[in-house]
């Protein structure tokens, strides 16, 4: 998902996909350490995603203030 479509999301919508994507890191960790996954840059993408998700919301923050 790029930038782009993140800020079409409302805010409760965005707040909604940080906690499910975390779910999905947190699995992807737990899953690598018991037997390695066939590609590690899939866990760095998903921590790049919820990065970029977190800094759109820090954004809209800001903007209201």
């Amino acid at each position: 998902m790029k930038a782009k479509e993140v800020r079409e999301l409302s805010t409760k919508e965005l707040l909604e996909k940080i906690d499910a994507e975390a779910v999905v890191l947190n699995q992807m960790k737990i899953n690598h350490s018991i037997s390695p996954v066939d590609s590690p840059a899939k866990i760095k993408k998903q921590r790049r995603m919820i990065a970029r998700l977190k800094t759109i919301l820090r954004e809209r923050e800001l903007n209201q203030q």
